[in-house]
């Protein structure tokens, strides 16, 4: 169960590889613009990087999207307060309420701002506790998935964010629902197996998310669920078992997706997907995420939400480097 002192750093010894993370997604859906907010600290480093991007087009280079701020190895500030931090890029991130109020201002001093608050609408969900999650509690190898030692401690939550943002003086509103994750654990920048970390909102009183995995072999057609939940009036329903199919004609960009998804109460939701936007993000350095924020169809309910699926670049090397009918049957050292 997570706990409110879990909002604070974590201890990670002495090791060098030691990360953990904030991110806040947010998004305006009539005009399909898309909003990460990511802060990596390296507490044992003294340094921390940041990404801010912002995008409403099928962009396929950083420099295509509407904003991108990436950087990589700012100085922590003192003292190290992950409750009420500011960050030389001026992001600054303050939580009201433990697990469960953030304020996240941004302001690059060229007409880029961010003025948002995130408000949960659920308990964090505890990827590693039986009690929430089904797949934990089954003892699964894919209810053991901790995206390496990445998600060693991880929770993931839906939430209402509210405020506006500006790109280059140009304002646009955020009140949507959207799903924000805290981890910590070593983070090496290599040898971290694929994620599709993926969600879909469709009102206050509804959503799901999940995390899967896929064969990077076979284009990631095929998705298979490590974690996830189904939030309805504000109760969680961990996933038991889920699957998902999805094209991916561009590049590796997800662009349609069908899930079947499978709660603790025995429910089954069926959801269909299609992008309205593809970015690559570069979270850290060797590691790309396909994004697009997606327009969700769940029994005639209209939902939207944002799907991350992520590649290493030396695994992209090895993939791009496979004539594509050769693709599904050599194997790849990672």
């Amino acid at each position: 169960m997570i706990q409110d002192d879990d909002a604070q750093f974590h201890s990670g010894g002495n090791d060098p590889t030691w990360a953990e993370t904030n991110f806040f997604g947010f998004f305006n859906a009539e005009q399909r613009l898309n909003v990460g907010v990511y802060a990596l600290f390296r507490q044992n480093l003294g340094v921390v990087g940041s990404t801010i991007c912002m995008n409403s087009g099928r962009a396929v280079t950083p420099w295509e999207a509407d904003f991108c701020d990436m950087r990589s190895h700012m100085q922590m500030p003192e003292p190290h307060d992950l409750l009420d931090y500011t960050l030389p890029n001026s992001l600054h991130v303050r939580c009201l309420a433990p697990n469960r109020t953030w304020h996240i201002a941004y302001d690059d001093a060229q007409g880029t701002r961010i003025d948002v608050t995130y408000e949960a609408l659920m308990p964090a969900f505890d990827i590693h506790d039986p009690a929430m999650d089904p797949m934990c509690g089954s003892q699964s190898a894919a209810g053991k998935f901790a995206w390496g030692t990445a998600y060693n401690g991880h929770f993931d939550q839906t939430g209402a964010v509210k405020g506006v943002v500006a790109v280059r003086g140009r304002e646009v509103p955020i009140d949507c629902v959207s799903t924000m994750d805290h981890s910590w654990g070593p983070r090496p920048e290599r040898g971290k197996p694929n994620m599709s970390w993926l969600h879909a909102h469709f009102s206050r009183d509804l959503a799901f998310h999940g995390i899967f995995g896929f064969d990077p072999q076979r284009n990631g057609e095929a998705l298979w669920l490590a974690h996830g939940y189904v939030m309805e009036k504000g109760k969680v329903f961990g996933l038991k078992a889920g699957t998902g199919k999805v094209e991916r004609p561009q590049e590796r960009y997800p662009e349609r997706i069908a899930l079947e998804l499978t709660d603790s109460a025995d429910r089954v939701w069926k959801a269909e997907g299609r992008a309205l936007t593809t970015f690559p993000w570069q979270c850290w350095p060797n590691m790309v995420s396909f994004n697009s924020l997606f327009e969700w169809d769940m029994n005639g309910q209209r939902g939207h939400g944002e799907v991350q699926d992520f590649f290493e670049l030396p695994q992209l090397n090895a993939l791009n480097s496979v004539p594509a009918t050769a693709r599904a049957s050599r194997p790849l050292a990672l």
